[in-house]
């Protein structure tokens, strides 16, 4: 996967536009959301390590990762890719699985209406089935599988890989508080989501979530073995709140809302990503403020922060979109931000509605009516009167409605990538028993300028700069790689978009 760089000052600035993809179809809009939908969980599946299952989708896949764990003597067959690369990263990985766990508790109608709610289950339990294998006894979770030094000097199929498959892990001596309270959420969040189809399941998840969140509270440290590539710059008190959110809300004990009360922090921010999770946790207790706990109120104020901060007509925005109309964080996975944004506004949107609830921005008020409107003011001078190619919808923006006139999605739409940085989907099968030469390999396949053999279909790549300029070659990975989360993240929103009347 690409190397994501960022500053610290990047982790306070707040993003705009891409709220706009999150609401209804644009009228004369030519997007098929659910097809989009189909195909972003397909990619999800193209990111499968271990023994394929019978109803695979992806027919140039094969099963991958058959020994990992073996060094240290534990199963740890399964779980994801995190990208382009053949790692499994625990704490990426735990950040989709606790993204799309999210998506079928909340959009679960949505899902199922458009006929992919057993297909987010799967997707969730390809996860969990992992992190239930990772996380053997008390106080010890396995956190990595691969060597990403040695495999990114490698440009090979999963199944082909011949690169060590080390194994790294936290414990009492070596403690991880980001991966492990990531994980915990994990778990807790996909306990809600089986909790009607497989009861016993979901106390198994949940059992494990407590004791994880236990862990990563008790052992306070960061891990820092995933970096350069996941290094947690935020720190660690974003996961513990995320973690006790999602406790409360599977459990609703005392416990864990007298910490979230009495330990947490809270902070005023407007990014959402895999590394920095305050916005999302505030948002989930916004509700649980507006049902009553009013002791939540500094929550639910830095719930509205993070929406004030991206509403160009508040008095409080501070945004970089690009000319085109999509916000740019940072080169990287840029597209993350796209749908992670898409995904907070829509949720709390629909909060904000059920609770007949407005947004104060310091002497502006919003409501539901008018986020959603506001998605359609094409044309519209904001309060920075800010050109009208800029109030584009930020899905739309993804799937083709941008400066490129393509899609950023492979597989759908117009023009879509055709080289996205992606060893599984750039190297062709190879005859059974072939032996691949390192050196070699970027020669045969990571050089080529032909389109991929295999293609990639529903992964969302990179994305392009803050210029909306667009390479599509594969090496350049902070264009054309995609990312679980980056799907994962886009779901919720995708099934929204489905079940929408045009307008």
């Amino acid at each position: 996967m690409g190397m994501f760089v960022r500053s610290s000052a990047a982790i306070v600035v707040a993003w705009l536009t891409l709220f706009e993809g999150f609401l209804g179809l644009a009228k004369g809009s030519d997007f098929n959301y659910k097809e989009a939908l189909t195909k972003s969980l397909i990619f999800l599946e193209a990111q499968r390590s271990g023994k394929l299952p019978a109803n695979n989708r992806v027919p140039w896949r094969g099963d991958s990762g058959l020994q990992d764990g073996k060094e240290e003597n534990v199963d740890l067959v399964g779980g994801y890719y995190d990208a382009g690369d053949n790692v499994k990263y625990g704490l990426p990985m735990a950040f989709t699985v606790t993204t799309l766990a999210w998506s079928a508790i909340f959009y679960e109608s949505e899902l199922k209406a458009a006929g992919e709610l057993d297909n987010v289950r799967d997707a969730i339990k390809w996860g969990t089935d992992y992190f239930l294998k990772a996380y053997p006894k008390k106080n010890l979770l396995y956190v990595q599988v691969g060597d990403p030094v040695q495999d990114h000097m490698c440009w090979v199929r999963p199944e082909n890989m011949e690169t060590p498959r080390t194994v790294l892990k936290i414990d009492d001596k070596n403690p991880g508080t980001e991966i492990a309270a990531e994980t915990s959420a994990a778990m807790a969040s996909s306990s809600i989501a089986f909790r009607g189809v497989n009861r016993t399941y979901a106390r198994r998840l949940l059992n494990k979530a407590k004791l994880l969140f236990d862990f990563a509270n008790s052992r306070k440290g960061t891990f820092d073995g995933e970096c350069p590539f996941y290094c947690s710059f935020s720190g660690y008190n974003d996961e513990l709140l995320w973690a006790a959110t999602w406790l409360y809300k599977a459990t609703r004990k005392p416990r864990y809302l007298n910490y979230i009360q009495e330990e947490t922090m809270s902070a005023s921010v407007a990014e959402f990503s895999w590394d920095l999770k305050y916005a999302a946790a505030e948002i989930i207790l916004s509700q649980f403020y507006f049902e009553g706990e009013k002791s939540l109120e500094a929550f639910k104020n830095n719930a509205d922060s993070f929406i004030c901060s991206n509403l160009p007509d508040s008095p409080y925005h501070q945004i970089y979109i690009t000319p085109g109309g999509m916000i740019h964080l940072r080169d990287g996975a840029n597209t993350q931000y796209v749908t992670g944004t898409a995904h907070l506004f829509s949720v709390y949107s629909d909060i904000l509605a059920r609770f007949n609830q407005k947004i104060v921005c310091g002497d502006k008020q919003f409501d539901p009516d008018h986020l959603m409107a506001f998605a359609k003011q094409q044309g519209s001078p904001t309060s920075r009167s800010m050109p009208s190619k800029v109030m584009r919808f930020m899905m739309d923006y993804l799937l083709g409605k941008n400066p490129e006139g393509r899609s950023y999605m492979v597989g759908f739409g117009n023009n879509p990538p055709t080289q996205a940085h992606h060893r599984g989907a750039s190297v062709p099968k190879l005859p059974e028993g072939s032996t691949v030469s390192c050196a070699m390999s970027f020669v045969y396949w990571f050089n080529r300028r032909d389109a991929n053999p295999n293609e990639l279909t529903g992964a969302f790549v990179g994305g392009p700069d803050r210029n909306d300029n667009f390479d599509d070659h594969r090496w350049d990975s902070s264009k054309t790689e995609p990312c679980t989360y980056v799907n994962s993240l886009s779901i919720g929103v995708l099934s929204k978009l489905a079940m929408q009347p045009l307008a």
